[in-house]
């Protein structure tokens, strides 16, 4: 994996997303372990992002560790401990928390000196909303009566749907979208795709050059976007080189990698020459609101070419759209 001018070269960290990044199930994506545990030998620092609140730091780290992945406890970045820190800067240290999740939630917002407690009776000054499978109405209750009370309301994310090995799931932006409806109002939100999450590990890390690494537009790519980091999306999971080319401005990345061993290869340079968008030996063009790529299908570079053409023809796309789109064939 060594390559003069490595697109590793031009950061200090990688913050990594887990699922369809690291692994894939229950098991390790090929070259994903080698390409982390690399990422020392470089001097690059090294997190894991994640939107799970209802599993500790350190239980993470141990799942990762099985699969051969280098990770602490104090590399794992949770929901739970950016909804906390989020929290703590909007309330008073001391103000009682009605805690809406797992022990590992109530646990971050005790260690930011804020006081957890179970009921709206309790008078909260806030409510700190993450995913626990042991949620029930009773607790979507005891929220609602404390939001509509006047309490500031967190929501350590808003996945709506979380995988389980019987199929999908409600996740914990399904139990938040329940509890918004019965309140009328809505949560500030700390886990992906906000900024926070990404803020946060940063700032732990000392890291000044973060590069954020994931495998979905919608929550890594749009989240490090948000905290104006450099992204690149990981060809190994949710989203293709087909969904980036029709991606919402917001969620485009800066670079599209084949997977985590693709961050010590060199980043072929896209260049714009009279309308055509070059990368290595492919190129593409916009004519008549279609994009003409000269390269094969096949070829990394030619979607990455496809991409420049198009997202600068249109840059402030709100809605994701597809374009007509032909290959040529072989560059010449």
């Amino acid at each position: 994996m060594e390559a003069e001018g490595a697109l590793i070269g031009a950061y200090d960290a990688v913050l990594s997303d887990l699922d369809g990044v690291v692994y894939a199930g229950p098991h390790a994506i090929a070259g994903a372990i080698e390409a982390l545990t690399k990422l020392l030998e470089v001097g690059v620092k090294l997190a894991y992002i994640t939107n799970n609140a209802s599993r500790s730091a350190d239980e993470v780290a141990a799942h990762l560790r099985s699969l051969g992945a280098p990770a602490r406890g104090d590399q794992v970045f949770g929901s739970a401990l950016a909804g906390a820190e989020l929290l703590a800067g909007l309330v008073p240290a001391g103000s009682k928390v009605l805690v809406t999740g797992s022990r590992t939630l109530a646990d971050a917002v005790r260690s930011h000196r804020l006081i957890p407690v179970d009921s709206a009776e309790d008078g909260p000054d806030a409510v700190i909303q993450g995913f626990s499978p042991e949620l029930g109405w009773r607790d979507l209750a005891e929220a609602s009566y404390a939001i509509a009370a006047g309490a500031v309301w967190v929501a350590t994310n808003t996945d709506m749907s979380i995988p389980q090995a019987r199929g999908i799931a409600p996740g914990n932006g399904s139990l938040v979208a329940a509890v918004a409806a019965a309140t009328g109002t809505r949560p500030v939100v700390a886990g992906k795709p906000e900024a926070p999450l990404f803020t946060t590990a940063a700032r732990h890390l000392g890291s000044e050059r973060p590069l954020v690494v994931g495998d979905r537009l919608d929550t890594d790519i749009l989240g490090g976007n948000r905290a104006g980091m450099d992204t690149a999306l990981i060809l190994t999971g949710v989203d293709t080189v087909r969904t980036a080319l029709a991606a919402v401005a917001a969620e485009r990345p800066t670079y599209l990698l084949p997977d985590l061993g693709g961050l010590y290869e060199p980043y072929p340079p896209v260049t714009a020459d009279d309308g055509a968008y070059r990368c290595g030996t492919d190129s593409a063009r916009v004519e008549a609101g279609a994009v003409r790529v000269e390269g094969s299908e096949s070829s990394l570079n030619a979607w990455r070419a496809a991409c420049a053409a198009w997202w600068a023809a249109a840059p402030a796309l709100e809605t994701a759209r597809m374009p007509d789109l032909r290959f040529t064939g072989a560059a010449a």
